[in-house]
């Protein structure tokens, strides 16, 4: 099963920006073992702090992943453009985020790309990635191609 992990905007930063929110490790230390975890799946993963090469990345595997796990950042509560971009691909896509969002300011409770995505999880700091793969792992979804 082809897996890509997408971390938007300031993710680059985990483990030094506010380890009281984000905790205190980065997700390149985190990665090995989720890769470790699922080694029947093709884990990789991608970041850009620009909201155009987010979009061109699901543009570019949205259509060929078995799914996407994607934590927008910022993005999240402000780009229509990320939300039509998972609406327009074929691959499910899980919405991602370390801190509970409905726990924080008000302006995070709204995530523009949640209603495009399979389901949202929330809260568990760098866990969230493992039960996203997890989900697609119990799923087992078909490679993608025509439709959702």
């Amino acid at each position: 099963m082809d897996l890509l992990i997408i971390n938007g905007p300031n993710l680059n930063l985990l483990g030094r920006r506010e380890p009281g929110i984000y905790g205190s490790r980065s997700f390149d230390d985190f990665f090995p073992e989720l890769v470790e975890a699922f080694p029947d799946h093709t884990l990789t993963h991608f970041q850009s702090n620009h909201e155009g090469a987010l979009i061109d990345k699901l543009h570019e595997v949205g259509f060929t992943h078995h799914g996407i796990v994607l934590n927008a950042g910022g993005f999240t509560h402000t780009s229509v453009a990320l939300g039509d971009a998972v609406a327009g691909i074929a691959t499910p896509v899980v919405e991602v985020h370390l801190s509970n969002i409905a726990a924080r300011e008000e302006f995070r409770h709204k995530s523009l790309i949640a209603k495009h995505c399979a389901g949202s999880i929330a809260g568990f700091g760098l866990e969230s990635y493992r039960l996203a793969v997890q989900w697609f792992t119990s799923q087992r979804p078909k490679r993608v191609g025509f439709g959702r």
